[in-house]
């Protein structure tokens, strides 16, 4: 008879972006605001920025489970099963990136090196938790 943990599938991860990053939008927006209120007509278009940024933050995403991660970007998403994945990499940028077989890489949105604890957790060790 099998263990019940073996049986049961693992739980998806999913690991966003901080929403304090909402905070330094509102102030870079507050800050285009005084460009806009000095001339309407020629910067009313720099609005468009803090917008863009406020989806980024809400879209940019990874969820990982025991099969496969998806990586959500703010126009598109990929999901690679964990099998296709040779490891994950941490370069100048905070957020990992996972470097395929094919020798492609896979930019985890919001995979920290903090953040590798949720990935061994819901991978059932498939991911190292580098804290043990």
């Amino acid at each position: 008879m099998s263990s019940p943990s073996a049986a049961a599938p693992s739980t998806p991860v999913v690991i966003r972006i901080s929403p304090m990053a909402y905070f330094a939008v509102g102030f870079l927006t507050l800050g285009l605001l005084a460009l806009v209120l000095a001339n309407p007509r020629w910067f009313t278009a720099l609005l468009i920025i803090p917008v863009a940024l406020s989806l980024a933050v809400a879209r940019y995403r990874t969820t990982a489970d025991r099969e496969t991660v998806t990586a959500r970007s703010l126009i598109s998403s990929r999901t690679v099963v964990w099998d296709e994945i040779d490891g994950l990499r941490f370069d100048r940028g905070s957020w990992a990136s996972a470097h395929l077989k094919d020798g492609s890489d896979l930019r985890l949105p919001a995979v920290t090196f903090a953040t590798l604890p949720q990935l061994t957790a819901a991978t059932d060790g498939r991911v190292p938790n580098p804290y043990e």
